[in-house]
Parts: C-alpha cells; structure tokens; sequence
C-alpha cells in the first residue's frame, strides 16, 4: 500500500502542482505523519519533491520535473506504444502526436510491426467520416439520426448513442432508439446518412438484462466442403472445428447463428457445400433454392 501511495503521491502533484500535507493526507486517508515520512522517502530517491511553510506554501514538485521513463519497464513502454500503433484509425492525429511524445520521452526506436485497419478492402474514407461522426455524439452526448438497412427495407432512425463495439470482423453501434424507447445494436455498415443533431442528452445506461456482447441464439451443424472452397473454410470457421477428412474433403461440426441469414450464407458455398445436420437446414435450403429457380424461369 505504502508504495501505491508514493506514486499515488506523485501523479497527484503532477495534475495539481501545489497542494498541502493535510490535503493529502486526507486524499489518501492517512495522518500528516505518514505523509511527511512518505515525502522524505520520495526526496530520497530523487524525486524534487519540496515543502514550503507559511501562507503560500504547500507541497509542490519542481515545474521542469516530469515522469521518468524508468518508471515504466521496457515491456510496459513497447506495450503502450504498440497500443498507440495499433488505435491509429480511431483517432490517427492524437494517436500520432501522443505516440512521438512518448517515443521521444522513452528515448527509443520502435519496430513497427503491427498494423490495424477496420474497413474492408471495398470501402473507402467515407467510412472513417461515419465513424468519427458516431464518436463525437458519443463523446458530446447529442443526438443522431441516420437510415438503416433491415430486413424491413430502409428505415429512419433517431437515437442517443451509447457505445462503439467491434465484434466478429464488424462495427456495432450501441443506441437508445427513441422511437422503440429501448436499447438497440446498430451493424454500422448498414447506416447511412448518418446525421448528428443538435438535440443533446442525458447519460442513460443499458439495463442489466440487456445483451451487450451481441451474443445469438445457435444451432450445431455438420457441414462437409470439398478442396475448391477450403480457402474460405479456413477463414471463415474456427480450425478447432475443421477436421480433414482426406485432401479432397473437410468436416466441420460447429455453432452457427439461427437466422434467417444462415441458409443464404450456406448457399454462398453452392455446389461444394454438403449439410449433415440439421435437417431442417436442408429444407430452408431446398426451398430457397425452388424460390430461386422461379424467379429464373418467370
């Protein structure tokens, strides 16, 4: 505890400059005694910490000291400067200027190795400025309107935004959508025209029971692909579910979404997908496919 409290100490005298034994000792729920010992200690190891008496003194840090590189092992400095790499996107001019403060203050060469992007290969800036539309009504707590895709068709939508989530290669927009007066999980790929309003709101949290990992309901299936797609299969499934049967063949036994989506992705795989189980998978699929060949042949 009594080192917690020393750096405690001293990031508080950084966001303060100047303050008083009995404030801190009051901050950090000790006496004045064990304060005065906890800045001889700091004293002692070279950090310029000072005490003045009288009417406009206190306990203030040199103006020039800032926080030495040493306090960070070098793992924790490579650690956090990856970080910094690696969030680029989100916000790539603060994420650049803290990363050369940073870089410069631990006096160190960085290997760049890692890269994030989250747009895919098709999209272009347009996405960045979305993205950076919903931060700010996050950020600034106003409103938003924007349409969304269903499967409903186009719908307008008015909502007080909560929180950005990315999960399973994709963007989500946590909302209050004021016209179904509950919480709401946005894919922001399928918003546009997204607009921020002037309207501003207040902080609402989502209820308890509300599903914040986006989680689904799921059905096991036993699915058997041969060599042409294999190349999909192994970017698209888990490995722990894939087992090769010879070199022409894979069988993957595996969780997948019970939506309405799930037999139009399955038919994605045509002639070199075979179903297992469940049947009624194959029956979705069957007649999706009658629907198909009547489109075709009217």
């Amino acid at each position: 505890m009594s080192t917690n409290r020393l750096f405690g100490m001293v990031y508080y005298l950084l966001n303060h400059q100047k303050t008083t034994t009995a404030a801190l000792a009051a901050h950090f729920e000790v006496s004045t005694r064990t304060i005065c010992r906890d800045i001889n200690t700091l004293s002692s190891v070279g950090i310029p910490i000072y005490t003045e008496t009288g009417r406009s003194g206190g306990v203030y840090l040199l103006s020039h000291f800032i926080l030495d590189k040493v306090f960070l092992s070098k793992e924790e400095q490579n650690n956090m400067l990856t970080l910094l790499k690696g969030t680029r996107q989100i916000n790539p001019q603060m994420s650049d200027q803290s990363f050369d403060k940073l870089s410069a203050l631990f006096d160190k060469s960085f290997e760049d190795w890692l890269e994030i992007d989250f747009t895919a290969w098709y999209q272009n800036n347009r996405h960045d400025e979305k993205f950076t539309r919903l931060k700010n009504s996050i950020l600034n707590k106003t409103q938003i309107k924007f349409s969304y895709a269903s499967k409903n068709g186009l719908q307008e939508r008015c909502c007080c935004p909560y929180k950005l989530i990315f999960k399973s290669q994709a963007w989500y927009l946590q909302a209050f959508d004021l016209d179904k007066d509950d919480f709401r999980n946005f894919k922001i790929n399928r918003m546009s025209s997204v607009e921020v309003l002037h309207q501003n709101f207040q902080s609402i949290l989502p209820p308890e029971k509300f599903e914040q990992n986006l989680s689904r309901k799921m059905m096991p299936v036993k699915l058997v692909f041969t060599k042409e797609v294999f190349y999909r299969v192994y970017d698209e499934f888990d490995h722990n579910d894939i087992l090769e049967i010879d070199a022409n063949t894979v069988n993957v036994q595996t969780q997948l979404p019970d939506e309405e989506w799930l037999v139009q992705y399955l038919l994605s795989f045509g002639r070199y997908l075979k179903v297992l189980e469940p049947t009624s998978i194959k029956q979705h699929m069957q007649s999706e496919l009658d629907a198909v060949y009547d489109n075709l042949i009217n």
